[in-house]
């Protein structure tokens, strides 16, 4: 690492990797003139680790110029002015670090509007910016129309042992169609806007400081053009039900209807001009979209024996999809 410290001109007191977050390996480093964020990105998931890189600076350098005071984790150029180091095979990027906490798990509504009204402030912030100036850095990411497809793909190929026993499963996501159907008549709609979207609106990926007030978003790695369902959608099937994807008794799953008045309201209240109708009429769907495709996504797998997410035990990938079933089931009731 000390080749990467002197790229940075780095006087290291402390390096200590930091254990949140499965796709990249990350450490804070402390040095004699501050702290920072040191970080790889996993170039197996991510390909082309300088789309990221340029899709970062170029936001950056909007906001420096149109919102100098709004918080945002700036890239920190090396001693070259290089913000992407590619070192043995790697590649290394460094943050000021931000005097704040992630959290891993929710505590309360108040958290889901906080954290909401930081996704919907982040997408406000550019709404002047040209989002297809930005790379697409996972290709077809959101795309439910092709989720689908793969599905299907399944269905015919996939190991016929895990189809026969996957038959109600498969049934279920086979007459939820309409979710796709929807889909593909919502961004073929002309009062539909793509817009710069986060992507991943975990709870993880807000900061949040000693006051319990969120004050910035995190790991923009998949934030390009988008639209506004991915990142409502997202925050529906990761922030309103008090248990994880990886939840087995499917009596746990439940969505607290608290947590959906907070993320509507946080997330309204910096984006509420921004919609137009038609998209605010899709609010709602947002969840349903974004959780049927990881349904859709883990049953998958499953069936073509978990080539892309793997299985720390037996059926791990269909016990997902369960999870997600019976959450797209009881978020389904709030309406």
């Amino acid at each position: 690492m000390q080749e990467i410290f002197d790229q940075y001109q780095w006087e290291v007191t402390q390096c200590t990797p930091l254990h949140q977050g499965l796709i990249n390996k990350t450490y804070v480093v402390e040095t004699a003139h501050g702290d920072y964020i040191l970080q790889t990105i996993n170039h197996a998931i991510f390909k082309d680790p300088r789309a990221i890189d340029q899709n970062i600076n170029t936001i950056g350098a909007y906001l420096k110029l149109n919102s100098p005071d709004y918080l945002y984790t700036h890239l920190v150029p090396n001693k070259n002015g290089d913000t992407l180091i590619e070192w043995e095979g790697s590649y290394f990027r460094a943050f000021h670090k931000i005097n704040g906490y992630a959290l891993s798990v929710l505590e309360n509504a108040n958290q889901v509007e906080e954290a909401a009204q930081q996704f919907g402030g982040f997408t406000h912030q550019l709404r002047n910016f040209k989002a297809d100036e930005l790379k697409n850095t996972l290709i077809d990411f959101h795309n439910l129309s092709l989720r689908f497809q793969q599905f299907n793909t399944a269905l015919l190929q996939g190991n016929p042992q895990r189809i026969a026993s996957s038959k109600e499963a498969i049934s279920f996501l086979l007459n939820k169609q309409s979710i796709t159907d929807k889909y593909e008549h919502f961004i073929q709609h002309p009062d539909v806007q793509k817009r710069v979207t986060h992507h991943d609106t975990k709870i993880s990926n807000v900061l949040f400081n000693d006051h319990g007030k969120a004050i910035c978003v995190i790991d923009l790695d998949t934030t390009m053009a988008g639209y506004f369902i991915s990142d409502v959608g997202d925050m529906c099937r990761t922030c309103l039900c008090t248990v994880s994807e990886e939840e087995q008794d499917l009596n746990k799953i439940e969505v607290k209807a608290d947590r959906w008045e907070g993320l509507q309201k946080g997330y309204l209240q910096p984006m509420q001009y921004e919609l137009s109708a038609f998209e605010k009429d899709h609010f709602f769907y947002s969840g349903q979209f974004m959780i049927y495709m990881q349904a859709l996504r883990f049953l998958t797998d499953h069936l073509q024996n978990d080539i892309y997410y793997g299985a720390g035990y037996e059926n791990h990938n269909y016990k997902r999809a369960l999870n997600q079933i019976r959450l797209l089931e009881v978020y389904e009731k709030l309406a």
